[in-house]
């Protein structure tokens, strides 16, 4: 039987139809046509932990020589051509529909290992978000919260203090940018959390908001990103 979800697209197609974000080509009610969602860079074999590429997706040299405070990432795209220019087009245009795109499709990536309890929005500096006008990690979290039927707690962590845009930052600069940058409200005593972002990068400010996480008392913490940067990719 079609569900819901998939009988609604049907229907927004049928009166809405729509151009895909990309390419402009007709994509009814989906924002890609099928030809550009098969283009888009999805991530191949990659470390469980940290989401770089590794043979086998075994556990990369990097994250056995320092591990993160995380246990685990999901993506699904490199950070790449037209991966950034979906990214873009929702973070900056304001094509906000696109986070339900995105939800959809890390749900398929999330169901095959359910292991979260708990849906986390990475928090956005104050001064960031009234630029903005809205956290595109929250916007994607609280659709995926609502398809993987897991509560999203939306005041749990905050961020103690406006940081320096990480663009630009060297690895061990972005680490010193957003150390002690979090704070989590709440005991999380044996609590699986899943922390939502639209992209990895280096992986600090997920690393650091981990070990938020598990100084309150997390069991586990994995990071559920849209798309992750793979380096000279």
């Amino acid at each position: 039987m079609p569900s819901a979800s998939g009988v609604g697209r049907r229907l927004l197609s049928a009166v809405f139809p729509q151009d895909c974000v990309l390419c402009a080509a007709p994509s009814g009610a989906e924002p890609l046509c099928p030809g550009c969602r098969a283009d888009l860079p999805w991530l191949g074999e990659s470390c469980p932990r940290c989401a770089m590429p590794s043979p086998g997706g075994q556990v990369c040299g990097a994250c056995l020589r320092d591990a993160p405070a995380f246990d685990r990432t999901i993506a699904l795209w490199r950070y790449a051509p037209n991966a950034d220019r979906l990214v873009q087009a929702f973070k900056y245009r304001g094509r906000l529909a696109l986070a339900s795109y995105f939800a959809r499709e890390l749900t398929g990536r999330i169901e095959a290992l359910p292991t979260a309890e708990l849906v986390v929005a990475m928090p956005l500096a104050r001064g960031r978000l009234a630029e903005r006008g809205f956290n595109q990690a929250h916007e994607i979290a609280k659709r995926l919260a609502r398809l993987m039927r897991i509560p999203i707690a939306t005041r749990l962590v905050r961020r103690t203090r406006e940081t320096a845009d990480q663009t630009g930052l060297a690895p061990d600069e972005r680490a010193r940018n957003v150390r002690g940058a979090f704070v989590c409200e709440a005991s999380l005593a044996g609590r699986r959390i899943a922390v939502v972002d639209d992209v990895m990068t280096t992986g600090a400010s997920l690393d650091e908001l981990a070990r938020t996480l598990k100084r309150a008392g997390a069991a586990q913490v994995e990071n559920w990103v849209v798309a992750r940067t793979i380096p000279d990719a």
